[in-house]
């Protein structure tokens, strides 16, 4: 098995990117899009529908000398964005990726820039869920993107003006780094926003899936889904094959408020788990002593296996981690309820469909207790449709969300809010009906296309409104375009995954699946301990390069049918201490197991026909010392086969006539001048050998 990891991704909205090769089939792991990248881009401009003379597109002056100094508004690239994609994709031929699995909607996103290639070839698996809102996601970006197609105008052939070098080397250093990354070589992942259409045919290409389904891929491999935790449709992905089996362990929570919790259960028993959650500390925080306490290092690590295994289980299924991001949404709620007592507005841009559905919840309840009527929209192109969907999951919802249906209640909130009149959804901006103060949620938290453009210009000057963003993104060059602002800004950071730094919660996992070997960050090394002697075998890895895995198992399970079993005439071979026989079968690969059924025919050993196959070494001496009985004369001499370098011993054969006897590693050739010569020398070869 090969692994290779092209990206570590960066945040919740930009996950990892990884490509396994197992039993011969190329495994993509998600295929997202690093949307905070589009920071180093001006939104649309405040003239972009007026009448006036349009803004050049050049991003830089050509004629501004080339010296650091502090980033302003004006230093943003003033052209129609183009997507930063992982450029370490690029590298691999599209025809020659077998199978793509998608854990989460955001994991989907790139995904029509390959789908359209010529030679794509792959079956895409995701789940049901994750496909529609995916699709979803996508649509909206399309539809977010026209705005600058409208001002821009159409795109040109080839390179935009400020990808070119000149250009580039211009721009602050922050803004190079982030269009060629570290290394400098991610300016090939950069690319013009695929279409509609794009996104259509992309879907039309996809497979669904529930959890817990299995999926036969090409006979051999066993694909399965089961949740995450991380979001509504969110999974973690099985690959079970004959060379053994796999779990790729994707971002996770164990105890969701709205999704179904993290099914770690059925990721038990497999040969090798992928660690693959990217809301692991940067290596920067793990050499800090201070980012975690040794008290918790030293009670994770002596967990042995005699301990029981409900403790780990316990560990693991606590609510500590719930009831924090419980505590965050009723802070956000207080300021929230407090702008609006100002007489200011609220703009919530967050992409994560969980937590927006909780705060619609949470809001709705804290303004009735304030006495407070102030209206909720939510403004995007597919909301309606997003909201409605939500309503007809309840099966991938958490256990509290089911019993809500079983008791005749809503699943979540927002169906009521909208019949009370006390949320509105509109499909854009531009709508009468939006009053003041409200509160609203629009997309995009890049905070560079999308309703919060023009809703973010509106309320930047007003110190009463407030501006919530996640906590990741860099406040300072994605507020750029508004200041000076004296908007209030709050910054919350969200549950994103397994937290390694709380070790209570890896090892213990890790104990509980007892997988044979494990894939990690190489990052996050000195986070794990060695000292339980029945601890898993670590290997680690780093982005950009391969790594081989050793054989996960030693060998293939064969199922053979019960009648041919009988067939079966087995002798012993002392030598080798193994009985071996000859069974003429058909042998096939179904659902990832080898089987063999009998043939119309059996290889009888004891027909009159001389056996074909033979085993053991061919001693010489003997051989010469059986021709002798039989009236044949000849000697040894040892040869060099010049093809291979591989050692042949030869037997010339000079009476009763001549006859050349070869000798190699894994066969004998008899070559004589007539077939009675050659059938006794096969003979005398027959009597020392033992046949099969």
């Amino acid at each position: 098995m090969k692994f290779s990891c092209l990206s570590k991704g960066g945040n919740f909205y930009f996950p990892p990117c990884h490509i396994i090769t197992v039993s011969g089939f190329r495994i993509l792991l998600d295929c997202p899009m690093d949307l905070s990248s589009l920071r180093i881009f001006s939104p649309i401009p405040i003239h972009a529908f007026s009448t006036g003379e349009l803004p050049s597109p050049d991003p830089v002056d050509p004629k501004r000398q080339k010296r650091e100094k502090p980033i302003d508004s004006s230093q943003l690239i003033r052209a129609q964005p183009w997507f930063k994609t992982v450029a370490s994709l690029h590298l691999w031929n599209v025809p020659f990726i077998d199978v793509v699995l998608i854990s989460s909607p955001v994991g989907m996103l790139g995904l029509p820039f390959w789908t359209r290639a010529n030679g794509f070839r792959a079956k895409i698996y995701v789940t049901e869920v994750t496909a529609r809102i995916g699709q979803l996601m996508m649509e909206d970006l399309v539809s977010m993107n026209k705005e600058f197609r409208q001002f821009y105008g159409s795109e040109e052939s080839g390179s935009p003006q400020w990808m070119n070098w000149e250009k580039l080397e211009l721009l602050p250093s922050l803004f190079r780094e982030i269009v060629l990354g570290e290394d400098g070589a991610e300016l090939g992942g950069w690319m013009p926003l695929y279409s509609a259409d794009d996104v259509k045919g992309c879907i039309q290409k996809v497979h669904t899936l529930k959890y817990s389904q299995e999926i036969c891929y090409n006979g051999t491999l066993i694909i399965k889904a089961v949740s995450s935790g991380l979001e509504i449709g969110t999974c973690n992905w099985t690959v079970n094959g004959p060379k053994g089996n796999i779990a790729c362990l994707s971002s996770s929570i164990f105890d969701s408020s709205h999704a179904m919790n993290f099914d770690y259960h059925a990721l038990q028993g497999n040969d090798l788990i992928i660690y693959s959650d990217f809301s692991s500390p940067a290596l920067e925080d793990v050499k800090d002593k201070s980012y975690y306490s040794a008290p918790i290092c030293q009670n994770s690590s002596t967990l042995s296996a005699n301990d029981d295994r409900e403790g780990p289980a316990e560990l693991l299924l606590s609510t500590s981690e719930s009831l924090e991001e419980m505590e965050k949404l009723n802070f956000i709620c207080s300021c929230i309820i407090d702008s609006v007592k100002a007489g200011g507005s609220v703009l919530i841009p967050i992409g994560r469909l969980g937590t927006i559905l909780q705060l619609l919840e949470l809001i709705s309840l804290s303004l009735e207790a304030s006495s407070l009527k102030v209206p909720i929209f939510i403004i995007s192109s597919v909301a309606e449709e997003l909201l409605a969907f939500t309503n007809i999951i309840p099966e991938w919802l958490c256990k509290q969300r089911q019993e809500k249906l079983f008791a005749g209640e809503p699943v979540f909130a927002h169906s009521q809010l909208i019949k009370e009149k006390k949320l509105h959804v509109f499909p854009a901006v531009y709508s009468p009906n939006l009053l003041e103060p409200c509160i609203v949620f629009s997309p995009h938290w890049s905070l560079r296309l999308g309703p919060v453009v023009h809703l973010l210009r509106r309320w930047c000057g007003d110190e009463s409104s407030l501006l919530i963003i996640e906590d990741g993104v860099d406040a300072g060059l994605a507020l750029l375009p508004f200041k000076p602002m004296t908007m209030k800004v709050l910054q919350c950071s969200f549950l994103s995954g397994i937290k390694v730094v709380r070790l209570q919660k890896v090892q213990p996992l890790l104990k509980i699946l007892q997988p044979k070997s494990v894939l990690f960050p190489e990052d996050l090394r000195q986070l794990i301990s060695h000292s339980d002697t029945n601890s898993p075998t670590f290997f680690y890895y780093r982005e950009n390069e391969t790594l081989r895995m050793p054989s996960l198992k030693d060998g293939s399970e064969l199922k053979i049918a019960a009648d041919a079993v009988s067939l079966i005439h087995c002798r012993r071979l002392k030598a080798e201490r193994i009985d071996i026989g000859r069974l003429k079968g058909e042998l096939s690969l179904t659902n990832g197991k080898h089987q063999l059924c009998s043939g119309s025919e059996q290889a009888d050993s004891s027909s009159n026909e001389p056996p074909l196959l033979h085993c053991g070494s061919l001693d010489l001496e003997r051989l010469l010392a059986v021709l002798e009985k039989k009236g044949i004369r000849g000697t040894v001499q040892q040869g060099n086969n010049d093809s291979d370098s591989e050692n042949v011993h030869i037997v010339h054969v000079y009476e009763p006539s001549k006859a050349l006897i070869e000798v190699r590693k894994n066969s004998t050739v008899i070559s004589a001048s007539n077939e009675t010569l050659s059938s006794l020398i096969f003979n005398a070869v027959d009597s020392i050998l033992s046949d099969i």
